[in-house]
């Protein structure tokens, strides 16, 4: 049986990813320390006995917890706090030097247990990486529009900086490791408080509270449902021959913001006013991926529509809301 470790598996989008690898007969090593994730989010695999959760934080030396798991074949490394929501508790705001630490020492410490196991490795970098975009869509060989000490640099270089030290554990060491850029999930198992747009119009519209648009409505979003994104994760980390390659995984199908709330709206049957408040420090203005070299190289193709993605999210927010 292969042995898998995912750094941030308690996360949003760690926890699917550990609920696929143990469907398909791995052995799951889950490591967060709960920052941001939840350990509601793998209670069901708790008693697996091919589960096993360990609290810690992976920029911290790896030598403290190496004792209580044997070799590895795999590493996924997803370990980041990740919305952008000033007003999030769970914001990479609120924690701007845990990003920064978790993308590069984090980063580097993982590296380093993938060259001493001689494992794969995966990258979970971000959109992102693009900035406030000039061009869309944007296609990896983008090398994107980024405020490098902007309010949201922390996550921005954070995640540039884990994939430049990702492609050098490459060309130094031959390790064998691969980068996705993570465009906007959405999903069950988001936390009610994550701060993220799905999470907060959903909530919003189910407690007939105004819908909150930052700047006109105007900027550009492309959603994919979590099953989609960790079928992106999953081939790129296990098929042959991927060494190197980065990959955008995501939804090309793009919405306004305002389009987006009027659709949870709808969907919701919230009488729910629309309301604007000003446009956050660098809010990119379009998030649109370019998913052909993923489409050429993987098969990566999304299959989940928004409006059924987002009535299973909506009936899983009705039901930890009742």
């Amino acid at each position: 049986m292969q042995t898998v470790l995912v750094s941030g598996g308690a996360g949003f989008i760690g926890s699917h990813l550990c609920a696929y690898l143990l469907s398909q007969n791995y052995q799951v090593i889950c490591i967060d320390n709960l920052l941001t994730g939840s350990k509601i989010n793998i209670q069901p695999y708790l008693n697996n006995e091919q589960f096993k959760f360990i609290e810690f934080d992976v920029i911290n030396s790896l030598q403290d917890i190496k004792k209580q798991f044997s070799k590895l074949d795999y590493i996924f490394h997803l370990a980041s706090p990740a919305s952008p929501n000033i007003n999030s508790p769970r914001s990479y705001l609120s924690y701007p030097l845990e990003t920064l630490m978790v993308n590069s020492v984090g980063t580097q410490n993982l590296l380093e247990l993938a060259r001493e196991n001689n494992c794969r490795f995966l990258y979970a970098s971000s959109s992102e990486v693009y900035g406030d975009p000039t061009i869309s869509p944007q296609n990896e060989s983008y090398f994107g529009n980024v405020n490098p000490n902007g309010i949201r640099s922390v996550y921005d270089e954070g995640k540039r900086y884990g994939e430049a030290i990702s492609m050098a554990y490459v060309r130094k060491f031959n390790l064998d490791a691969r980068i996705v850029r993570v465009f906007n999930t959405y999903g069950p198992n988001m936390l009610k408080d994550d701060g993220r747009v799905v999470s907060n119009f959903i909530n919003q519209a189910l407690l007939e509270a105004p819908i909150t648009v930052y700047g006109k409505g105007l900027q550009t979003r492309s959603f994919s449902y979590i099953s989609d994104t960790i079928d992106g994760f999953v081939k790129t980390m296990f098929l042959d021959n991927l060494k190197g390659e980065v990959f955008n995984i995501g939804n090309p199908i793009e919405k306004t913001i305002y389009e987006f709330a009027t659709i949870i709206k709808e969907l919701t049957h919230s009488s729910s006013e629309i309301v604007y408040k000003p446009l956050p420090e660098d809010d990119p203005k379009q998030r649109k991926p370019d998913i052909q070299k993923a489409g050429q190289m993987l098969g990566f193709f999304p299959k989940v529509s928004l409006e059924e993605g987002l009535k299973y999210t909506i009936d899983y927010f009705k039901s930890i809301n009742s």
